[in-house]
Formats: C-alpha cells, sequence, structure tokens
C-alpha cells in the first residue's frame, strides 16, 4: 500500500523502537505520518524523530465529547488524521480504539501485522525472536489477535 498514507499511533512506534525495529516502518512505507499528540509522547521534544515520520497539522480534530472519553488524545488524532486523509493505513494496537476506528470505515492493522509483513518482504529473516522481544517488553497480544493471527504465524514459525 504505497500509495495511501499511513499514520501511526504512540503505543506501535514506542514498541518497534524498544525492540530496535523502527527502522521496519521506513522498509514498508515511504513515511509515517504521526499527528503531533502522538509525536509528543514519542519524542517529548520534537528533535529526534526521524526525518521520514512526518508530524502534520490536523485540519479538523475530532472533538473530546464526540468519542469514548477512555480514548486518548493521540488516539482521537490518529482516526482523525485518518478521516481526513479517508485513504489512510491506521496503526493502532488498542483494541477499543481499533474497534472504532473500523466502525469509521478505517483501515487498520497493528504492531504484530507489521513485524509479518516485514518477514513477508524478506526484512525480516525471523519472525519468533521479534515476538518474543515484543513480549519482552511487555507489549500485550490477546487472546483474539492470537487467534486471528495463528495461522500466518505458524507459518512464518515453520519457516524460520
Amino acid at each position: 500500500m504505497p500509495d495511501a498514507a499511513v499514520i501511526s499511533n504512540s503505543s506501535p512506534l514506542i514498541a518497534l523502537i524498544q525492540i530496535g525495529r523502527l527502522e521496519l516502518l521506513k522498509q514498508l512505507y515511504t513515511s509515517i505520518l504521526v499527528p503531533v499528540a502522538v509525536a509528543r509522547e514519542v519524542e517529548p521534544t520534537l528533535e529526534n524523530l526521524p526525518d521520514w515520520v512526518v508530524v502534520p497539522a490536523l485540519a479538523d480534530p475530532l472533538q473530546p465529547k464526540t468519542v469514548s472519553g477512555s480514548i486518548r488524545p493521540g488516539e482521537r488524532e490518529v482516526i482523525s488524521l485518518g478521516l481526513e486523509l479517508r485513504t489512510a493505513l491506521l496503526i493502532l494496537d488498542d483494541q477499543p480504539v481499533r474497534r472504532l476506528a473500523t466502525s469509521m470505515g478505517l483501515r487498520v492493522i497493528g504492531t504484530v501485522r507489521i513485524l509479518m509483513a516485514g518477514k513477508e518482504r524478506g526484512f525480516l529473516s525471523k519472525i519468533k525472536p521479534e515476538l518474543d522481544r515484543l513480549r519482552a517488553v511487555r507489549f500485550f497480544m490477546d487472546q483474539e489477535l492470537t487467534t486471528r493471527c495463528s495461522l500466518r504465524l505458524e507459518s512464518f514459525l515453520r519457516a524460520g
């Protein structure tokens, strides 16, 4: 999906930084858009983000009263930017936020899917060590995610 905008929330970026795989996003996509609230969560000074991480201004941010109070500012801005760009692919990990974005007609993937895409495209030689690193940094993978991805993960694990 090289032509669509790719918008990330902070948790996928932080998880990929923690396991040393942030560059995988650049390999998979030309650039990543992150709203200001997300950029502040990831890099408070906004000075050390890679040059391929773009921080656009929002034209029409969702107001807190429009969405559940449990949706944090960064997540709200990711959804807002996704709605503005309509063809965007959102990278979100939190299940309630993923459900909300999907219910609004937005396309969503998560951190595990990024790793799977990296394996599929040959940027990662093995997926199991990456998943183990995610678990080591206390990245939560719920049963629903594990069940949905199990067949694909099993084929990756068999392949290395």
